[in-house]
């Protein structure tokens, strides 16, 4: 068993919301990797860091990535820093990843300043451009598809995804 498609990307792309329509369109599962993490650990992600630290958050959405990659035959959602991981990245191969693409405006403007999100507490826009910086070759290089999510409807992120996926 594995993933029909694995949505990557910054936070602020759309893969929850562009996963779970994506599923509904192709009448499959949905699952995302940072609910399971926090289903294992009793506790959101933004509390995990900071109780707990980035390092152990990083193990547990490892083995989240793992497990979904063998358990789920949907539409995966994973974190934005779970491809960091060189285990997951080898895992992912021959997976059908899909990157969707998000300008930093956008991903401000999705995401929020005043977000829970624990790598964006100080200076969310400047983290949050470091974060894209740095991730950007990662996602490309893991990808089959990208899709830009810029200026458009979850819907028409999803319409370009399915007509990729028949390709």
């Amino acid at each position: 068993m594995s993933p029909r498609v694995v949505l990557v990307g910054a936070p602020g792309s759309g893969k929850s919301t562009v996963g779970r329509l994506l599923a509904e369109r192709l009448r499959i599962g949905f699952r995302d990797t940072d609910a399971d993490v926090e289903s294992t650990a009793g506790k959101p992600v933004s509390d995990i860091f900071v109780e707990d630290g980035e390092e152990r958050f990083r193990a547990l959405e490892a083995e989240a990535v793992r497990l979904a990659l063998t358990e789920h035959d949907g539409v995966l959602s994973l974190g934005g820093g779970a491809v960091l991981a060189e285990a997951t990245r080898e895992l992912l191969a021959g997976h059908r990843v899909v990157y969707l693409e998000v300008g930093l405006s956008q991903a401000v403007q999705r995401v929020g300043l005043a977000s829970a999100r624990p790598l964006l507490v100080l200076n969310p826009r400047s983290q949050l451009k470091k974060l894209m910086d740095a991730r950007r070759p990662i996602y490309e290089g893991l990808a089959a598809l990208t899709v830009a999510t810029d200026e458009r409807a979850p819907d028409e992120v999803v319409e370009e995804i399915v007509k990729g996926l028949e390709s």
